[in-house]
């Protein structure tokens, strides 16, 4: 099991460095005068060679990204062009904000698609096929038409949560509830879509196995076969694709996060691109990718535990 976990982590390395390398290359690739961006369009060709050269963005661009990777492995992922604020600081101080709508998202997820998985793969008929419906509009629509319609019902007209805003679980746990509602909500329903059915197809091929014939002739109820046998075998492909769903969920928090005004990593990466902050677009860019390594890492040790045979994979 050891050697499993260092040979994740050490293609999580692998897979963090190229990241880096090539959105640190499109990045300036396609930042035109960066210089004069930041110092508007009515700066003099003196200032902005200045500036250029007290950025360091007149020198190659390897060896602006090897000073780069040299401060980033210490931390230092370097300040803001526009307000100067240390990145990481930026990053981490939205970063919690961020995972606390995802990874709700994601529990959320998980567990209503297990729920409507099993109860279609059991009942079957007109169950199925309304699991299947419900999971084809979650799966069509928007989500941020979704988040659009939540703000409209339940924070306009009804008006029991916030339209905007959020509130940090330190401040109030029941104003921090009610502002990450709906964004939950709005992040999840396209993601138990795709995992219901991912569920649902997982029982039905598991169900038709011979050790769950014998288990059955044993005589165990039919909530002990599924729940605890079927569920197992069953649950490492549901696992790998809401592996994928937490990445996808991590973007659409770009969009959720702009429509409910929620100061999470998405808002911050919108007002970075658009302002063309470079180093506050690439210290997303790598805390984003460690959050899917370690995601990634933390689904292949659970899908090892339900079935040996990946440990050795």
């Amino acid at each position: 099991m050891l050697a499993f976990i260092v040979r994740r982590l050490l293609s999580g390395v692998v897979l963090i460095a190229v990241i880096s390398f090539l959105a640190f290359t499109l990045l300036y690739a396609a930042g035109g005068d960066i210089a004069r961006r930041i110092l508007g369009e009515n700066a003099t060709a003196e200032t902005v060679a200045k500036k250029t050269a007290e950025l360091g963005l007149n020198r190659p661009l390897l060896v602006q990204y090897g000073d780069w990777l040299s401060s980033a492995v210490t931390g230092n992922l370097g300040r803001s062009w526009f307000n100067g604020e240390l990145v990481s600081v930026s990053v981490s101080g939205r970063l919690s904000v961020t995972l606390s709508i995802v990874i709700g998202a994601t529990l959320v997820s998980a567990i209503l698609s297990v729920l409507l998985g099993v109860l279609a793969a059991r009942r079957g008929g007109a169950i199925d096929a309304g699991v299947q419906f419900l999971s084809l509009v979650g799966f069509a629509v928007p989500g941020f038409l979704i988040a659009l319609v939540l703000v409209l019902v339940f924070a306009v007209n009804l008006g029991w949560f916030k339209a905007t805003g959020y509130t940090p679980i330190t401040t109030s746990f029941g104003g921090w509830v009610a502002s990450v509602v709906l964004p939950i909500v709005a992040l999840s329903i396209g993601a138990i879509a795709t995992v219901a059915q991912q569920v649902r197809g997982s029982v039905i091929d598991a169900t038709s196995r011979d050790y769950v014939r014998t288990l059955r002739a044993r005589g165990l109820s039919e909530n002990s076969v599924i729940y605890r046998h079927v569920l197992r075998n069953a649950g490492g492909p549901a696992l790998a694709v809401l592996a994928v769903q937490f990445v996808g969920l991590l973007g659409g928090a770009v969009i959720v996060e702009q429509i409910f005004a929620i100061p999470g990593m998405g808002q911050l990466s919108v007002r970075a691109t658009t302002q063309g902050d470079i180093p506050v677009v690439m210290g997303l860019v790598i805390a984003f990718a460690i959050i899917v390594v370690v995601v990634n890492l933390l689904i292949d040790l659970a899908q090892a535990a339900l079935n040996p045979k990946v440990r050795l994979s």
